[in-house]
């Protein structure tokens, strides 16, 4: 079954689914200058001292008997310069993937994106961009997996901490729906509440053993919590990264969302979905077969 138990079944999940209707600057360098004397520097002479002291007598004589001050080159320099403004500091945070503007919600279009999971979505992006470079994640790909899993997380209803204002809670894994796979408890109850049965839980609907596994803490509270939207779309991007994936190449894409869900339907609705995001076309129907 591999260790997402819930890739086994495609039903596990599209319950908790709403379904949805068309949807260094260059700083200036100065060196500082040290007033004094030059120093004294001996020189070795084959002439006598007598000789020496009628040559300085003679310097003496000749030259002038006073010499006005002279302002320093570096200070006239200084003076001249004109003052440098210090440059902007370099942004903290490499930007995410371009897209098209998409609406705020899907309430206002089949491509809307509440921007709490836009947010999340992009973060974990990030944080796997140096994690895990060799992955090549990009946000609208876990984009896909949140549309198909919870419709955004019922249209980002979250606190602006990204806390599920309502847990995303499967049905009980019991064997009672057709086609879905009983699985007994895994985690005493403790994320979906069930001591009995597992239930996928979340916005990205993962089984609680194959959280516990993968689970990530997006938002850097010290908590790796499936309800939470930043939380669950980086684990969902650390999952599809698993196995030394390259999510650029649009076969092992593939693979990576096959392996979330083993249904091709599934695959196709969320790879029409992260295509909608990236270029602002809306998938037809014919992209979006039906998930069994």
């Amino acid at each position: 079954m591999g260790r997402h138990n819930k890739k086994t079944d495609s039903h596990i999940r599209r319950n908790s689914v709403i379904a949805l209707t068309g949807l260094v600057p260059i700083g200036l360098i100065t060196a500082a200058n040290t007033a004094g004397a030059a120093p004294k520097v001996p020189f070795l002479s084959t002439s006598s001292s007598s000789e020496v002291a009628d040559v300085a007598q003679e310097a003496t004589a000749t030259a002038p008997e006073a010499t006005e001050a002279v302002t320093p080159v570096a200070e006239t320099a200084a003076e001249s310069a004109p003052a440098v403004e210090a440059a902007p500091a370099a942004p903290a945070l490499a930007p995410v993937q371009a897209t098209p503007p998409l609406p705020t919600s899907i309430a206002q279009g089949a491509l809307g994106i509440p921007a709490v999971n836009v947010a999340a979505y992009q973060n974990a992006e990030r944080i796997l961009a140096v994690e895990q470079p060799g992955c090549g994640m990009y946000w609208t790909l876990i984009a896909g997996i949140g549309r198909v899993e919870s419709t955004h997380a019922y249209d980002g209803k979250t606190d602006d901490k990204g806390n599920m204002l309502n847990p995303v809670l499967g049905p009980v894994l019991d064997g009672s729906l057709g086609g879905n796979a009983v699985i007994r408890d895994t985690d005493g109850g403790k994320l979906d509440g069930d001591t009995t049965y597992d239930r996928a839980v979340g916005p990205t609907q993962f089984l609680p053993e194959t959280w516990n596994h993968y689970a990530g803490d997006g938002n850097g509270d010290g908590v790796a919590d499936p309800q939470n939207v930043f939380d669950s779309a980086l684990t969902t991007g650390k999952y599809l990264c698993d196995g030394g994936l390259n999510v650029k190449d649009p076969i092992q894409a593939a693979k990576a969302v096959h392996r979330y869900n083993n249904s091709a339907a599934y695959v196709a609705n969320v790879l029409a979905w992260s295509a909608g995001y990236s270029s602002g076309i809306i998938p037809t129907a014919a992209d979006l077969p039906r998930i069994h």
